[in-house]
């Protein structure tokens, strides 16, 4: 017997077919390789050839990440992988137009064209993941690990009982994490959560890979995830495809492999090549240098035992008065039983697994059964990402957040810390004591690998349980590998890489504790000091070999406080303990709160124009409990009526924005529509509204920013930019599904300025270019025609805009010189007027500052601040915990001068934000928040700029990406008005000393929140 053999070698797995002479499969394998790719290569082709002991090989082909130097090894031929995906298709389903071929850590939208249902069909084009897109099988694997999910059948099964499946961002796994976390800790289903992933997935693949590009049916859906019956769903609902439409075939797994072999056939005149046996592979396995990529110190245990000692309860005598904390996180939910001398009688460290009620009720019960009868419990709180739904739950008596609630445990342990590191699952935190106050705090950002979940995400990878086996595997290392601190993709590729050269697992594990290290002190602590008394805590501490690390980076001794994994909910307790009054009754529910049942439903609001997605948790013998919602209606009575007496300025200044417009006039004029986005809008409305009236147009707004104009505009984008310019193609859609008949979208080079501004005044280049961005994700189509993009240069308004504007107004419509000269002035008097009133209100509202509540300017672009569904509603999570914001043009700023510091400051928003910064930096009842936006290249000078102007004054950066991970936010800002009060205490310890020198020390502070 004569038979072929092929191979596609990619980075999770080894998948390969063997032929027969008539091209018919006989044998397929799907082989994890797990980091040791030529390894499994080398196993699997030694039992074919066992197998097969009398039998000819008339050849091999490759494909794959690892085909080429496997060909060169083996023999045979190395195909390219979309070649090889495509030919396969051709041949075994013609009729296919489309090929989505979804791997481990790949993904691939291929176009096949050029042929009838009958014949071959060929490929026309295709599109590949970049380095950092998510949104493959490696993707789903890492989260249905985390939720405590196999990947397997469950994963699918599950994923096909959701009815309405929430929304989850599949372009980064981080920002995926971050919406899981916020599902699971409102109490969202399990199934729901996992449906919400896989569509996350197929949103993906179509905006990044399809970039606006028509997927025509049939398509092929194929790659070790084609399994998934979650991910088949999630494709056909994405795409809009009956179910005909979408073809999983037989093979799905080894495509490539097949599409390989009739490949190399077709181009060696059905002659593969020779195999050369097994020899060079042994050869290569056998002589590569171990550890000879770049290498680390060699790490040594430093801490010789980790003290989770409890102090026992006497069987006899009255009941021990005790605290309750309970800390739940994104993955573990932690409880505690604290005595009035913080000594721990009872703890749980349990998964969260995607379920936080039942968790708490497991550690209740649990806890009931250890000594239930001889507690009396007299305080409780909540802390962690989950802290609400559990306080609600329990019935906690105080609620904090987790920066607050760390540091209060640590404080207590040793009031001589001064600075605390802390790393869990998810999120990382480094907290600045001063005297046993916090006055600084940092959260990790966004893309910063090195938490927990990245750790026992790659063990699982490298196929080590992190638990028995990391610690000594670590400490075994002679060359830990130098994996950097990079984005977690770019970690993994490095690991990949580094796995296929034939790496040793324990330079990789080691090396891996190193760069947890070097990323959270890079990206976390960044600049900031580090004290002389540091405390690590949080779950990773666990691992002895990242606490060896963490010294041997920073050179200093790292102290790890007694049950450092659940110092969130020793806190918790304490600050519950501190809160109650003498005689307080504490309103926890009793350890029976394990017994009872409960069940969740989602239901939209129509209360508002908000349209809220309102979980209600129904619990037996409790009230519904609430949770999503902007206002107060659904929330608990103790929380309700927070903020009433603070005005809503934002929502003041867009009705000032809008002064004079007049909607749905219907006058029979020709319609042109503004997008509600944007400079256009936000910022100059009453500019291009009486312009465009000014000829004779009638204006059409698009709708207010909402999650259908996300959903269409990822849809519509055709380039990864900041999420203000990706909201643009949903407005622009808007208004071409309202069938006006011009869309207004011009080029503005430059902007007025005032006269101390000696720059060009230029908005960034993606505010200039959005319009030919738009342009592109309708270039074949009949709305293209409707797009109007007239360039003008306002910074030059009679020597070059009003002549481009009125060679527009002629050419377009027809308007005469004068008219559009008039309109030109009229639209300047109107910009004037507004600006004119928005300074006249602020100087009223900066007279009346209330003497009794924070006042925070929330600093940004307009188009940020204004903007609810952008902002994550941030001006009423502000009023929800008393505080006043206002808007930056609300600040006297032409009252200051940036161009003597900052002569290139050419960005309009970047001068105004800087403006209000010395403004703010002065007046000590203002304090700023700053909003921006992930990929914004302006912030990342600004920021710098900012931290100077501030002169040591904290400020609160958030930045927002298309996620809507609310609880994040809330944590961030809940932790920076604790922090606040530990700043003003030093500060006015410093004013009471009379010292000038010391007060220029203050340290400048600011605390930078990712989402």
């Amino acid at each position: 017997m004569v038979y072929k053999i092929g191979i596609d070698i990619g980075s999770i797995s080894v998948n390969t077919v063997v032929l027969n002479e008539q091209n018919q499969i006989i044998e397929e394998y799907y082989d994890y390789c797990h980091g040791r790719p030529f390894h499994k290569l080398e196993e699997r082709l030694g039992g074919i050839l066992e197998s097969h002991n009398n039998d000819k090989i008339a050849g091999m082909a490759f494909t794959g990440v690892g085909g080429k130097k496997a060909a060169e090894l083996l023999g045979g031929l190395h195909v390219n992988e979309i070649i090889a995906q495509s030919r396969s298709v051709s041949e075994l389903h013609p009729e296919v137009r489309t090929i989505i071929e979804m791997g481990g850590e790949d993904s691939k939208l291929i176009f096949m064209d050029n042929g009838q249902v009958s014949e071959k069909s060929v490929l026309s084009d295709f599109s590949m993941n970049s380095l950092c897109a998510a949104g493959t099988g490696s993707f789903l694997d890492q989260q249905a690990k985390r939720i405590g999910v196999k990947i397997d059948k469950e994963f699918g099964e599950l994923a096909l009982r959701s009815v309405n499946p929430p929304r989850i961002a599949g372009r980064c796994s981080v920002f995926a994490k971050s919406d899981m976390i916020h599902l699971q800790q409102i109490a969202t289903p399990v199934h729901d959560i996992i449906a919400g992933l896989c569509f996350a997935v197929a949103r993906n693949l179509n905006s990044t890979l399809g970039r606006g590009k028509q997927i025509v049916p049939p398509v092929i859906f194929q790659g070790g995830v084609a399994a998934n019956s979650g991910m088949i769903r999630a494709f056909r609902e994405v795409l809009e495809l009956k179910e005909e439409e979408l073809i999983v075939p037989k093979y799905f797994a080894s495509m490539g492999a097949i599409g390989a072999l009739w490949y190399a056939e077709d181009q060696q005149n059905n002659g593969l090549g020779n195999f050369n046996g097994l020899g060079g592979l042994e050869e290569y396995l056998a002589s590569y240098e171990k550890g000879s990529g770049a290498s680390l110190d060699k790490l040594f245990p430093t801490i010789s035992n980790i003290n989770k000692e409890m102090m026992p309860i006497p069987e006899t005598g009255p009941p021990l008065e005790v605290s309750l904390g309970v800390d739940v996180g994104s993955l573990s939910t932690n409880l505690v039983l604290l005595t009035d001398d913080n000594q721990v009688v009872a703890r749980r460290y349990l998964p969260t697994a995607s379920k936080p009620i039942e968790a708490i009720q497991r550690g209740l019960k649990e806890i009931d059964q250890e000594v239930g009868n001889r507690v009396i419990v007299k305080a409780a709180g909540s802390t962690g990402s989950g802290r609400y739904l559990t306080g609600d739950f329990i019935g906690a008596d105080i609620i904090q957040n987790e920066i607050t609630a760390q540091a209060t445990a640590t404080i207590a342990i040793d009031p001589e810390v001064d600075t605390i590191f802390e790393i869990g699952g998810q999120d990382s935190k480094y907290i600045t004591i001063e005297n046993g106050v916090i006055v600084d705090f940092e959260m990790n950002k966004v893309c910063a690998a090195g938490t927990g979940s990245f750790l026992e995400e790659q063990a699982e990878k490298l196929d080590i349980n992190i638990k028995r086996e990391f610690e000594s595997l670590a400490f075994s290392a002679e060359n830990p590998s130098k994996l950097g601190d990079r984005c977690t993709v770019f970690m993994e590729s490095d690991l990949n890489s580094l796995q296929q050269k034939g790496e040793e697992k324990e330079n990789l594990i080691a090396g891996l504790a190193y760069s947890t290290v070097q990323n959270y002190l890079n990206r976390v602590v960044n600049d900031k000091p580090i004290g002389k008394k540091i405390y690590y805590q949080g779950g990773v501490t666990n691992n002895r070999a990242v606490v060896a690390a963490f010294e041997k980076i920073t050179g200093q001794k790292i102290h790890v406080p007694p049950h450092f994994d659940i110092t969130g909910s020793i806190g918790a307790a304490m600050l519950a303990r501190d809160h109650m009054k003498p005689g307080q009754k504490s309103r926890f529910r009793g350890f029976e709160l394990s017994e009872i049942n409960y069940n969740t439903e989602t239901f939209v609001c129509e209360y508002c124009s908000n349209h809220c997605e309102i979980r209600k948790v129904t619990v037996d013998g409790i009230d519904p409990l609430y949770y999503g919602g902007i206002c107060d209606r659904y929330e608990i009575e103790e929380r309700k009526g927070i903020g009433k007496d603070i005005p809503n300025l934002f929502k003041e200044r867009t009705k000032i924005l809008l002064e004079g417009y007049k909607p749905n006039k219907k006058s029979g004029k020709p319609t042109i529509g503004i997008p509600r986005e944007l400079t256009n809008f936000y910022q100059q409305f009453p500019f291009w509204r009486t312009l465009l009236e000014g000829i004779g147009l009638e204006v059409v707004l698009s709708a207010p920013s909402s999650k259908k104009t996300l959903t269409r505009s990822i849809d519509l984008m055709t380039a990864e930019t900041c999420l203000p310019i990706e909201m643009i193609f949903g407005h622009v859609d808007d208004l071409l599904n309202k069938k006006v008949d011009h869309v207004f979208l011009p080029f503005v080079v430059n902007a007025e300025a005032s006269d101390d501004n000696p720059t060009s005044n230029c908005n960034c280049p993606w505010i200039q270019s959005h319009p030919f961005m738009v342009r592109a994700a309708y270039r074949d189509t009949e709305f293209n025609e409707k797009l109007l993009i007239p360039t003008f240069h306002l910074r030059h308004f009679e020597t070059a805009f009003q002549k481009e504007f009125v060679l527009f107004a002629k050419e377009k419509f027809g308007i005469p010189k004068k008219k559009a000269l008039a309109a030109t002035v009229k639209a300047r008097e109107a910009q004037k007027n507004f600006e004119m009133g928005i300074r006249a209100r602020g100087k009223e509202v900066m007279a009346n500052l209330p003497s009794d509540k924070r006042v925070f300017v929330v600093l940004g672009r307009p188009y940020n601040t204004s903007d609810p569904a952008l902002n994550l509603n941030l001006v009423e999570k502000l009023i929800g915990v008393d505080v006043m914001p206002i808007p930056l043009d609300y600040l006297p700023i032409e009252e200051e001068n940036v161009f003597d510091f900052y002569p290139m400051m050419y960005w309009p928003n970047g001068d105004k934000i800087l403006r209000a910064v010395k403004h703010i930096s002065k007046n000590d009842h203002l304090n700023a928040v700053f909003l921006g936006n992930f990929r914004c290249g302006p912030d990342s000078f600004l920021r710098h700029y900012m931290r100077r102007e501030m002169n040591g004054k904290p400020f609160l950066h958030l930045e927002v990406d298309e996620h809507s991970a609310n609880a994040g936010m809330i944590t961030r800002i809940e932790a920076f008005l604790d922090s606040l009060d530990g700043y003003q205490a030093k500060v006015n310890g410093k004013e009471k000393s009379g010292s000038t020198k010391e007060n220029a020390s203050l340290p400048i502070t600011e605390r930078t929140i990712y989402f």
